[in-house]
């Protein structure tokens, strides 16, 4: 299993990977939501990292086949093998159909990632759209001798699964410390030859209303399951990279290496890549702790912590100041230097687009033009290096000190080639829009109002949610608060309208 590497250590150059592939089609799966409650920002910054992914290896000029899932049944409440699914809990709370619970936040979800500028996956399976698949791999483990059934649950044996293979390379987990750590006395345990054992299919218990048709018995696939299945149907037994989040790492992922090994008989995966968890003012950001806000929230500032709200282009800009592999603190300071930021490389993009080159190709400053080319390829070299966001952005800012000259007349932009003056404006100005993904919110052309648009359907679809549930006071407070933004709402018949201005 030496292919099952974590990109951020033993991937230095992008193009050394991919380039001898023939043709240039890389495979993407990422994990995606659970969707049984709104998207976080969680969510936000995993699809961030992973969309710009794929945003680079496409400016290199390669095809990426980008395979997100939607999780809609198996993950249970404590992400292990017992408890209730958590879509089937939210169901019962609101009462409704786990599926108008699957569409609802699903939707919701969608709506969220529009807002970053994420491009959606080319390929979006559901988990419950290839229970048949879950099944057949089931089927696999089992006839390969790693996985035995148990009063209508079937699970995988991990023990026997490390006589042949190293179960736990990819977390650096070793069995006898994990069989050392485990608790004893769980729910369920005793049908399992050992505790490390998880379940890949589960008996349904009478109330459980996911459930399927099986060899075993009515039931349902286990959480770690899906992936396996859903990651290699779209992109082959073997494929380049998964990503995740950081939490992810254990028990997920090394799960569905094993699954697959022992299903399979391939490492499913090349390269592994987790993105870092989230922090406020230093501490892990929770719901428990107080400090956790949604993404509606940090846009209109309506949380304590925060003193005024950030758009979405600053906060995406925030995120990639960062690298994925590393922790990333919010804090209004930072929120606020990033907005400063943010701003400034929009008007560097403005200053560009507008610069005109007059120029002689048979006489210019040689120097200029060595040193311009030598800050375009220090940025796409930290791009090549483990997609390496914060130091591109450094770069970028060298590169607008040189703009802003050329705009000031403090250089003449005349004293380049027209060769490297083309480079400037078209390299600069992908690796802004078309690489981090970022948009101009001072801009009030269509795009701004794309987004302003998404926006406002979100924010009026959780006031909605919250008139449903009979939560006047969070639906009058997003009223209110629109309404110091001048935004008017309306409740009419047809539903809630809204309006600039009074």
């Amino acid at each position: 299993m030496d292919n099952q590497l974590k990109i951020y250590n033993s991937l230095t150059r992008i193009k050394e990977v991919f380039e001898p592939l023939n043709p240039p089609l890389v495979g993407l799966y990422v994990c995606g939501p659970t969707v049984y409650n709104d998207a976080h920002l969680g969510n936000v910054r995993s699809a961030i990292c992973f969309d710009v992914v794929l945003r680079y290896l496409t400016f290199l000029g390669y095809k990426v086949r980008y395979v997100r899932n939607i999780t809609d049944v198996g993950h249970l409440l404590d992400d292990a093998d017992e408890g209730e699914d958590k879509i089937a809990k939210r169901a019962r709370l609101e009462k409704l159909e786990p599926m108008e619970i699957v569409q609802k936040y699903t939707l919701g979800y969608h709506q969220v990632m529009a807002l970053y500028n994420n491009i959606p996956p080319s390929i979006e399976p559901r988990a419950t759209g290839h229970i048949i698949e879950q099944i057949e791999m089931v089927e696999r483990i089992i006839a390969n001798g790693y996985g035995y059934e148990v009063n209508g649950s079937v699970y995988f044996d991990v023990l026997k699964y490390n006589e042949d293979h190293p179960y736990g390379q990819l977390s650096g987990r070793k069995t006898d410390e994990l069989l050392s750590n485990t608790r004893t006395g769980l729910a369920g345990q005793s049908d399992k030859k050992s505790p490390l054992d998880f379940a890949i299919w589960k008996k349904a218990d009478k109330g459980h209303i996911l459930r399927w048709n099986s060899p075993w018995g009515e039931g349902f696939p286990g959480w770690h399951l899906e992936c396996s299945v859903m990651s290699t149907k779209y992109l082959g037994l073997t494929f380049d990279i998964h990503g995740g989040g950081m939490d992810l790492q254990f028990p997920h992922h090394e799960c569905e290496i094993a699954q697959s090994v022992a299903a399979d008989g391939e490492n499913p995966v090349r390269y592994w890549m987790h993105n870092n968890m989230l922090t406020v003012n230093g501490t892990k950001m929770s719901k428990s702790l107080g400090n956790s806000f949604l993404p509606h929230e940090l846009v209109a500032g309506d949380h304590e912590l925060l003193e005024k709200g950030y758009s979405p282009m600053t906060t995406r800009f925030f995120m990639l100041q960062g690298h994925y592999s590393s922790p990333l603190d919010f804090s209004n300071d930072a929120l606020q230097a990033a907005e400063k930021g943010y701003q400034r490389l929009m008007n560097t993009c403005k200053v560009l687009n507008e610069m005109t080159y007059d120029g002689d190709d048979n006489s210019y400053d040689s120097a200029q033009t060595a040193e311009l080319d030598k800050l375009l390829d220090e940025a796409i070299g930290h791009m090549n290096d483990d997609f390496n966001t914060p130091r591109c952005i450094a770069s970028l800012f060298d590169l607008s000190k040189k703009i802003n000259s050329y705009s000031d007349k403090k250089l003449d932009i005349n004293d380049l080639n027209s060769q490297s003056f083309n480079r400037l404006k078209e390299t600069y100005l992908k690796l802004v829009f078309e690489v981090l993904g970022l948009k101009d919110e001072t801009d009030g052309g269509g795009d701004n109002q794309e987004m302003v648009n998404g926006l406002m359907d979100l924010i009026l679809e959780i006031r909605k949610s919250s008139r449903e549930k009979k939560d006047w006071n969070t639906s009058d407070q997003i009223r209110n608060v629109l309404k110091t933004l001048d935004i008017a709402v309306k409740d009419g018949a047809e539903g809630s309208k809204w309006t600039v201005g009074s």
